[in-house]
């Protein structure tokens, strides 16, 4: 049997699920919120244009109105001013959007300290037990932060300080980049870097130096608890905007039962 009717028949027989780590787009998703005079994106929503009526008789549809970095999206390169020269979200080549994916489980950490940063020791900690990062595939970082998503102020968790949420630490960001096999970064929380890092240095290191590096970021996923530690392909293809900086995505998870 070939590889391709294998996995069809994994498919349809049940020896493959097919796990959702998209979260539903829709007015109430949380975005990003930057304090002024920063430009902010607009909130998803839909116009529209025609629904069975004298405007269209015979089918329903909307005009889409979101920004790329809405809900479940992809990061590209040119995101970023140190990937400025780097692709965007339509160059990225096909087959990186099909690859393996590892799962790093910090949740009862991050419930105990919201501003929890995973470091360079955690990971060879994961990899003493699981083994090494994949090459070519995705780190994705479970904080169980996805419980939250349906609460805007819960989700961003910010107070007078500003936002505090889970994610990487600048080192452990820096490795990643420029040692690390993985060709990205997937995280629960609504950008891939912490609240909180705004004020390292450099700020935001997971998009400063990931995204320098020509690697890419995967956010605001949910249901990473149903995916093994390693051993899942992920599928994370974004709409191919030309000139784009990222895009929404449909994020899936294969995974063996």
């Amino acid at each position: 049997m070939s590889v391709l009717k294998a996995l069809l028949s994994g498919l349809g027989g049940g020896t493959i699920e097919v796990v959702d780590l998209t979260a539903p787009l829709s007015p109430s998703t949380p975005i990003l919120q930057l304090p002024p005079p920063f430009a902010n994106t607009t909130p998803f929503g839909l116009t529209e244009i025609s629904r069975y009526d004298d405007r269209g008789p015979a089918w329903y549809w909307n005009d889409i109105h979101t920004g790329e970095h809405t809900g479940t999206h992809f990061d590209a390169p040119i995101h970023w001013v140190t990937g400025r020269d780097g692709a965007d979200v339509s160059q990225v080549p096909p087959g990186r959007l099909v690859a393996p994916a590892v799962v790093i489980d910090v949740a009862d950490r991050a419930a105990k300290d919201p501003d929890f940063l995973l470091e360079v020791e955690h990971i060879r900690e994961w990899e003493a037990v699981n083994g090494p990062l994949p090459a070519g595939g995705w780190l994705l970082l479970r904080t169980g932060w996805d419980a939250r998503s349906g609460d805007q102020e819960a989700f961003l968790n910010a107070n007078e300080t500003g936002p505090h949420t889970p994610g990487v630490s600048v080192a452990a960001a820096k490795w990643l980049a420029e040692q690390s096999p993985v060709i990205g970064l997937g995280v629960e929380t609504v950008g891939t870097d912490a609240g909180a890092a705004h004020s390292f240095d450099p700020p935001f290191p997971c998009h400063s130096y990931l995204l320098g590096a020509g690697k890419y970021g995967l956010t605001q996923l949910r249901n990473l608890d149903r995916l093994p530690a390693t051993g899942a392909v992920v599928i994370a293809p974004p709409l191919p905007i030309v000139g784009g900086s990222g895009s929404p995505v449909r994020v899936l998870a294969l995974v063996e039962k």
